[in-house]
């Protein structure tokens, strides 16, 4: 093993279940977040920036595009591309959310549905972040009725597709090189997927402002006019809504360690502050209200984590199925709020400020809670796995 320290808020040592090379990658990734995000963290979630000079940084990780051979800098499981999501989260979610859009979900896209030429153009320049990457799937109309009612379209005149709609809340796209588009063919009306570079001609991202979490994250909403597509830039192993589900499996499981990285960034400062903030005399940390606040939150985070490790090994062994991360996605998001909840009151009114470290992640939280599909959504998934059963409508 190596001799990475183990954080403070990894209470059972889940953390020793990763390999030697795992191991020190994720110390170059805290190492990395510490040295470089969080001095900067809490000014670019205030003016509502992304530090976009940190980009080769993180890439120089070589934790984007883990799960690829084509981008992969060293043999690495589902479990550390998770603990990789905390290391990240527990400083920065906006950060995160960057790094799970273009590694996860536009990578995973051409990854999963990608043809071997096209992961060979993309992957490899994704991975060392010179390709930066969104995910067009959502829609001002469709979130979580995406199945039914994606309504941007793609339309086929010989070698060239014209896609026509909008797409809402995605991450990356002001800045993005290229974005994955979702849109339903005229003509079988199947979900396909589409690689549209930024400067294709009727493809316009516009910032989505006045946001009160995950401030640091670029989304926009993007119309689509006319926008011309060669076939060679549709995923060509997407033919159906049940394709695009293979990409998102992963990816939710992902946002349930990002969840958990959130929980351990807030716990974390939670505890700084009670052994620093004095009131009657004495550390707030001694007072037996405050451990209990502290010890519910670490509860939280070690069944959050737990659940994290399991799904992951599930996806390492290719046993893992929607419902598993599916639930996993709904209790470690629901876990993540109460730890910030809680955290926040340890701090008292200074909770509401960006200096004390906990603030951040409150807000931050309530993104996480509802994107990768809904706390709701998530629960029917596992409910109909349970019951046999559909309850969505």
């Amino acid at each position: 093993m190596t001799d990475t320290p183990t954080l403070a808020a990894d209470f059972y040592a889940f953390q020793d279940l990763l390999t030697p090379v795992e191991q020190a990658a994720a110390l170059r990734i805290r190492e990395f977040m510490e040295r470089e995000v969080r001095p900067v963290a809490d000014d670019h979630w205030e003016r509502a920036e992304f530090p976009h000079h940190l980009i080769p940084g993180i890439a120089a990780t070589g934790v984007i595009g883990t799960a690829w051979p084509e981008s992969r800098r060293f043999e690495n499981s589902a479990l550390f591309r998770g603990w990789a999501a905390v290391e990240i989260a527990r400083v920065d979610a906006s950060f995160a959310t960057f790094v799970g859009v273009t590694s996860g979900l536009a990578m995973g896209a051409i990854g999963v549905g990608g043809s071997p030429e096209q992961r060979a153009e993309w992957l490899p320049r994704m991975g060392r972040g010179e390709v930066i990457g969104a995910f067009g799937l959502t829609e001002p109309s469709a979130g979580s009725d995406t199945a039914r009612g994606l309504r941007t379209t793609a339309t086929r005149r010989g070698d060239t597709w014209t896609l026509d709609g909008a797409k809402r809340w995605i991450g990356n796209a002001t800045f993005a090189d290229l974005t994955v588009i979702w849109a339903k063919d005229t003509a079988d009306d199947r979900v396909k997927g589409f690689i549209v570079r930024k400067d294709a001609p009727g493809f316009k991202a516009e910032k989505i402002e006045r946001k009160q979490s995950l401030r640091g994250v670029q989304n926009a909403d993007i119309t689509l006019t006319g926008v011309e597509v060669p076939e060679s830039d549709r995923l060509q192993r997407i033919d159906s809504f049940k394709d695009l589900a293979g990409v998102l499996g992963p990816t939710r499981v992902g946002v349930a360690w990002e969840a958990m990285g959130i929980a351990v960034g807030a716990y974390e400062a939670a505890v700084r502050y009670a052994a620093e903030r004095e009131q009657f005399g004495r550390p707030i940390a001694s007072f037996q209200l405050v451990q209990q606040k502290l010890a519910d939150s670490l509860a939280d985070v070690t069944a959050g984590l737990a659940v994290c490790v399991r799904v992951s090994q599930m996806e390492d062994a290719g046993t893992r199925r929607d419902e598993h991360a599916a639930l996993a996605k709904a209790f470690c998001t629901g876990r993540m709020r109460a730890v910030v909840a809680r955290c926040r009151e340890v701090l008292g009114g200074n909770g509401i400020q960006l200096d004390h470290g906990v603030a951040r992640f409150f807000a931050d939280a309530e993104a996480v809670y509802s994107y990768e599909g809904t706390y709701d959504m998530n629960t029917l998934i596992v409910g109909r796995a349970i019951t046999g059963v559909q309850a969505f409508v």
